[in-house]
C-alpha cells in the first residue's frame, strides 16, 4: 500500500511540472501572437524557472530515496540539463533576445513536455500495476 502512495505523490509532482511547462509555452505563444510584450513574457517565464528546476530535483531525489532506481535514472538527464543551464547562468530568458530565441525556447519546452509525458505514463503504469498487485493480496 505504501508503494501506491509513492506513485500517487510522483504522479502529482509530474502534473505540477507539466503545468509549469505548459504555462511557459502559453507565455511564449502569447508573445508570438503579440498578446503581451517581451518584458511581461520573460518575467512570467523567469518566475517559474527555479520552481521547475527544484521540483524536478525533488522528484529525482524522491525516486532515489524510495528505491525506484529506473525512474530515478530516467529523471537524471532532465535534471542534468537543468543543472547545466543553471551553472552556466543560461536558465533565465533574456528580454532583449526573446524574439531571436523564440523558436528555440518553444522547441525546448516542447521537448521537456514530451519527456515529462513519457515519465507520467510510466508513473501511471507503475501505479496501476502496484494497485493490481496490492488487490491480489487482499
Amino acid at each position: 500500500m505504501g508503494d501506491l502512495f509513492v506513485w500517487l505523490i510522483a504522479f502529482f509532482i509530474l502534473i505540477a511540472l507539466l503545468v509549469i511547462i505548459i504555462f511557459q509555452l502559453m507565455a511564449l505563444a502569447d508573445l508570438e501572437f503579440d498578446y503581451i510584450n517581451p518584458y511581461d513574457s520573460s518575467s512570467r517565464i523567469n518566475k517559474v524557472i527555479l520552481p521547475e528546476y527544484i521540483t524536478e530535483g525533488v522528484l529525482c531525489l524522491f525516486f532515489l530515496v524510495t528505491g525506484h532506481w529506473c525512474m530515478s535514472l530516467l529523471c537524471i538527464p532532465y535534471l542534468y540539463y537543468n543543472v547545466r543551464l543553471y551553472t552556466r547562468r543560461q536558465h533565465l530568458v533574456d528580454v532583449t533576445e526573446i524574439f531571436n530565441m523564440l523558436n528555440w525556447e518553444k522547441k525546448l519546452r516542447l521537448f521537456k513536455l514530451g519527456y515529462l509525458i513519457v515519465l507520467l505514463f510510466l508513473s501511471i503504469f507503475w501505479m496501476i500495476l502496484t494497485a493490481l498487485e496490492d488487490s491480489d493480496y487482499d
